[in-house]
């Protein structure tokens, strides 16, 4: 009596929105902007070297950065730039969003769905085991909601198969893994810095590698495949006299984005204080609901962008918070159940997570109180 007590008052008297995610953009931003337009060259120039630069430092590696204007991109440029092609295929979570295979299915490759680890929901390395065949070329490990820590098994995987590997990171910027930054180590890293990640450019995203032929024809495919066009466009200048050898795409970043994410880059110790403590929060409180599963991550190591739950009776937990105006999301529908990449194969592991998992506000403008809102929400519906 209780419970539908609470339900119908808040169907008639819902309260103040709480959002999943948002952008914090600051009038420092503002301003970095401004003085771009001010300039009036608003395309790939200065800004973009210098945010390069500065994430470059940021994450202490030796690794050079190629900025572009998405994370979809930086995977689809990545894959492009290892000559993956029509034939080839590349292991991937299904667990993820679309983005992932629809970089891979761009290069007219095949992404092979494969299981997740039920714990953690990373790749399961015994399940990409045995789907490596004769045209398996590469590895695509997702850091699912920031999680990176399971990256050893996956390059012993793939130093046995001779396999690159490519991380789609997008989620975990400004996170470590072993104590080191996610983009010290590793083969191709690729970054996101869409409006609701760790930092923003806006848009944006970013390719990390130590290898210097990658990252030449990354430097180049960004821009439509011009060689040697980026010292130019750094400098301010355009190539007129070029050669084109390779497949591009314009898939640059502009001087408006870098200026948005180098003044967010200046505020990441700040934004991933508050988000770790909202997950520590929802830890604290969730942990002893028996109907509910926390993820068991290090928030430590990993800066949270988004926190998601297992939870029993997920879809009626999930409109009990909408009726009470709090959003929550799924991320995400497992890629083989969509048309395009549908299977004969089921995997049975991600589409029982599939059912449970839920996502709960997170951002770094999500103030307390808003957060006791959402964690009495849950708790009511419970009846704990």
């Amino acid at each position: 009596m209780k419970l539908l007590i609470l339900y119908w008052m808040r169907l008639i008297m819902p309260g103040k929105k709480i959002r999943l995610s948002k952008s914090a953009i600051g009038k420092e931003e503002k301003a970095a902007v401004s003085e771009v337009l001010e300039k009036e060259y608003l395309g790939m120039g200065e800004e973009v070297r210098l945010f390069e630069e500065e994430i470059k430092d940021y994450l202490q590696t030796d690794k050079e950065v190629v900025c572009v204007n998405t994370g979809t991109s930086a995977l689809h440029l990545a894959l492009s730039a290892l000559d993956i092609k029509e034939g080839d295929e590349v292991l991937v979570p299904s667990l993820t969003y679309v983005a992932s295979f629809q970089a891979i299915s761009a290069c007219g490759a095949t992404p092979v769905a494969v299981e997740i680890d039920e714990a953690t929901l990373f790749i399961d390395i015994d399940d990409a085991k045995n789907k490596i065949t004769a045209n398996t070329k590469a590895i695509m490990p997702v850091h699912y909601a920031s999680n990176a820590r399971l990256m050893n098994s996956v390059y012993e995987l793939a130093k046995s198969y001779d396999l690159r590997v490519v991380e789609d990171a997008a989620q975990a910027f400004g996170c470590k893994r072993e104590g080191k930054f996610v983009g010290q180590e590793g083969d191709v890293i690729c970054f996101s810095f869409d409006g609701i990640k760790n930092i923003t450019s806006g848009e944006g995203g970013a390719i990390l590698s130590s290898d210097p032929r990658l990252i030449q024809r990354v430097q180049d495919g960004r821009l439509l495949g011009v060689q040697k066009d980026t010292q130019k466009r750094f400098s301010g200048q355009r190539s007129w006299n070029f050669d084109v050898e390779n497949q591009g795409f314009r898939y640059h970043m502009s001087n408006i984005m870098a200026a948005i994410g180098r003044e967010q880059l200046k505020k990441i110790a700040q934004f991933g204080d508050k988000r770790k403590a909202i997950a520590r929060m929802y830890i604290k409180e969730l942990q002893n609901i028996s109907q509910v599963c926390v993820l068991d991550f290090d928030f430590d190591e990993i800066i949270p962008h988004i926190f998601v739950i297992k939870a029993q009776n997920r879809d009626a937990l999930r409109n009990y918070l909408l009726d009470d105006n709090i959003e929550c999301g799924i991320h995400y529908k497992p890629n083989h159940l969509l048309s395009k990449y549908k299977t004969a194969n089921h995997l049975p592991k991600t589409e029982k997570v599939y059912k449970e998992i839920l996502t709960l506000p997170c951002h770094v403008d999500l103030t307390q109180d808003e957060q006791a809102r959402v964690i009495q929400t849950i708790k009511d519906f419970y009846n704990v």
